[in-house]
C-alpha cells in the first residue's frame, strides 16, 4: 500500500478535496476559531519508512529487557513472589490504559515527539516542556542503566574482562546503528516463548532434582509477601521500570507508514503480547525460584532468574543459551531508548524548546546530533567501576521507573484534555480510533500513578533513612515541577482554553482514510481476521 500521508496531507481537509464527506460546523458563528500551529511538528520530515511490523518490533524490543530479565530478581528478592505478581499486574492495567489513552491520540495527531507534543498542544506549552525533558532525560539514562546491565549479565561468564570495556564496544555500535538509518532498527525478535514453555516443564518436575516444585516456594520463610509494606511497595517502581517504553511507540508515528490506521492495531497488539508474557513470566519465576535465592540482588553483581530456571533443566548449555539470549535483548532496549531519545530532543528543537541545532538531519533524515547528544548521557554507565555495577544500575532503574510514572500520569492528563477540546469543537466524528475507558480510565490512571509515586518510596525511609535510595526515587518530582514552573514564568504560557486548542495542525482525521479500502474492512471475513490478529 502507498503511503497515504505526504506533505499536502498535512495541510487541514477542505470540502473540494472530500467532496463526498459531509463536514460538520465545528464552531459557533461568534466562537473563537483555533490558530494553526506556525511550529508544527513538522513530521513529515522524517523519514515515513517504520511498517506496522517494525513499530511492534520497537515496542517489544525496547520493553522486554533489563526491567523483566534483571528488574524481576530485584522485585523477588525485596518482595517476595506475590507481591512481585500483584504488583506487575497493577502496573500493567495502569499501562494498557494509557497505551489505549496514547493510541487515540497517536492515531488523530501522528508526529514526532507525540505524547510531549499532545501535552503541550492539549495542556500548556509548559507542562510540554516539563514533560519532554522528562521524558528525554528518562530515555538517556535507560540507555545507560541498559549499558551498565550488559556488565551483570557479562559476569555470569567471566569477572576478568572490564565490564567498562564491553559497554564502551556497544555504547559505539548503539551511536553508529542510530545515526546510518531508520530501517536498521525494529528487527529484533524476542525468543521469550521458549522461556515459558521450558518454566512449566522444570516446575513439572523437568529439573535436576527430578521433583514437583509446584507452589511450594510461595511458602518458604516470609513469603509470598516479604518486607512488608515496604517490600510490596518496592515492586511498583520496578515494574513500572519493566514496562518503561511501551508507550514510546507513539513516539514512531511521525515515522510510521498510514499512522491513522497502524497506531491504533501496534497499540492493541503489542500491549497483550508484553502483558501476556510478563505476567505468565512472573508467575512462572515465582513458582520455580526462592526469594532467597543468592546474587538476585547483589550491589556487585546480579543473576537473572530467568537464567537460573534455565540452569535447573540442567544444562550449562542452556544457562548460556539464555544468558546470551538476555544480552541480546538488552541492546534491543537499548537500541530503542537511544532511538525514543533522540526523537525527542529532535522535537524539543523543532518546539524551540532547545537549541535548533539538535534538529539538525543528515541525508539520511536522521538526526544525528541529538543522537550523539543522548548518548553523552550513557557515560554514568562507566561509574559501575567505582559503586558496583548491581547498585548503579539500581539507582538508574529507580530515576527511570519513577519518570514512567509521571509520563504515565501526564499522558493521562493530555488524554482528559484532549477529549474534552475535541467535544468543545465538535469534533467527535474525525477520531480514527476511540479510547473506549474513556473518561474513567485516564482518571484512574493518573490518580494512581500519581499515588504509587508518592508510597513507593517507603523502603528509603525503612528500617533506616537511605540518603542516596531517597533520592533516587523522588528526584524527579521536583526537578519536572521546577521545570513547569521556570518555563512558564519564563515564557508566560496558559492553559490551552478548549475552543482554542488546535486540532488541526498536522492531524490526521478519519476523512483522510481511503473509503474504498474502509468499505473492504467492513466485511466480517476481514473483522474476524482483524480478531484473530488482536487475540494473536
Amino acid at each position: 500500500m502507498s503511503n497515504p500521508i505526504n506533505d499536502k496531507d498535512f495541510s487541514p481537509p477542505t470540502s473540494d478535496r472530500i467532496p463526498d464527506i459531509e463536514k460538520p460546523n465545528h464552531y459557533d458563528d461568534d466562537s473563537p476559531r483555533p490558530e494553526t500551529d506556525s511550529r508544527a511538528v513538522s513530521a513529515d520530515k522524517l523519514a515515513r519508512k517504520l511498517s506496522a511490523r517494525q513499530v511492534q518490533m520497537i515496542a517489544i524490543g525496547g520493553t522486554i529487557g533489563t526491567g523483566l530479565f534483571l528488574g524481576t530478581g530485584n522485585s523477588l528478592a525485596t518482595g517476595g513472589p506475590a507481591s512481585m505478581l500483584i504488583g506487575y499486574a497493577v502496573v500493567g492495567a495502569i499501562v494498557f490504559i494509557t497505551m489505549l489513552s496514547l493510541g487515540e491520540m497517536a492515531a488523530f495527531l501522528p508526529v514526532a515527539g507525540s505524547f510531549c507534543t499532545f501535552a503541550s498542544r492539549f495542556v500548556d506549552d509548559a507542562f510540554g516542556f516539563a514533560l519532554t525533558w522528562n521524558y528525554w532525560f528518562n530515555d538517556a539514562v535507560s540507555t545507560a542503566s541498559d549499558l551498565v546491565a550488559l556488565q551483570l549479565v557479562l559476569q555470569y561468564w567471566t569477572t576478568k574482562f572490564p565490564g567498562w570495556g564491553l559497554s564502551l564496544i556497544f555504547w559505539v555500535l548503539l551511536i553508529l546503528a542510530n545515526i546510518v538509518t531508520v530501517r536498521i532498527y525494529g528487527e529484533v525478535a524476542n525468543p521469550a516463548k521458549i522461556f515459558i514453555i521450558l518454566g512449566i516443564a522444570v516446575n513439572c518436575g523437568a529439573n535436576t532434582e527430578h521433583r514437583y516444585i509446584g507452589g511450594h516456594n510461595w511458602f518458604i520463610g516470609d513469603a509470598p509477601f516479604v518486607g512488608g509494606i515496604g517490600g510490596f511497595a518496592s515492586v511498583f517502581v520496578t515494574a513500572a521500570f519493566a514496562y518503561g517504553g511501551t508507550e514510546s511507540i507513539a513516539i514512531t508515528a511521525g515515522e510510521t507508514k498510514d499512522p491513522a490506521r497502524t497506531m491504533p492495531k501496534v497499540v492493541r497488539n503489542v500491549f497483550w503480547r508484553i502483558l501476556l508474557f510478563y505476567i505468565l513470566s512472573i508467575l512462572i519465576l515465582g513458582l520455580n525460584i526462592p526469594y532467597t535465592t543468592p546474587d538476585l540482588d547483589s550491589k556487585d553483581t546480579r543473576t537473572s532468574p530467568f537464567t537460573l530456571v534455565f540452569q535447573m533443566a540442567g544444562s550449562t548449555a542452556a544457562g548460556s543459551f539464555i544468558n546470551a539470549v538476555i544480552m541480546t535483548s538488552v541492546l534491543s532496549a537499548a537500541n530503542h531508548a537511544l532511538f525514543a531519545g533522540t526523537r525527542l530532543l529532535y522535537t524539543l528543537a523543532v518546539e524551540r524548546h532547545a537549541p535548533k541545532l539538535f534538529g539538525a538531519l543528515n541525508r539520511n533524515q536522521i538526526p544525528w546530533i541529538a543522537v550523539l547528544a543522548t548518548s553523552a548521557i550513557s557515560i554514568l554507565c562507566f561509574g559501575a567501576s567505582f559503586i558496583g555495577a548491581g547498585q548503579l544500575w539500581t539507582w538508574l532503574q529507580n530515576i527511570v521507573g519513577v519518570s514512567n510514572q509521571l509520563s504515565w500520569a501526564a499522558i493521562g492528563v493530555a488524554s482528559i484534555r484532549f477529549r474534552a477540546g475535541i467535544k468543545a469543537q465538535n469534533r467527535e466524528y474525525s477520531l480514527p480510533f476511540k479510547n473506549w475507558t474513556y473518561p474513567w480510565g485516564p482518571w484512574f490512571s493518573v490518580i494512581l500513578n500519581i499515588f504509587l509515586v508518592l508510597v513507593q518510596g517507603w523502603s528509603s525511609f525503612s528500617p533506616s533513612f537511605d540518603v542516596v535510595t531517597f533520592f533516587s526515587l523522588y528526584i524527579e518530582l521536583p526537578v519536572m515541577l521546577v521545570m513547569y514552573i521556570g518555563w512558564k514564568l519564563l515564557k508566560r504560557t496558559e492553559i490551552v482554553k478548549l475552543r482554542e486548542m488546535d486540532l488541526e495542525t498536522d492531524t490526521c482525521p478519519v476523512e483522510k482514510l481511503d473509503p474504498i479500502d474502509e468499505a473492504k474492512r467492513s466485511r466480517w471475513k476481514a473483522k474476524a481476521y482483524d480478531v484473530w490478529r488482536w487475540v494473536l
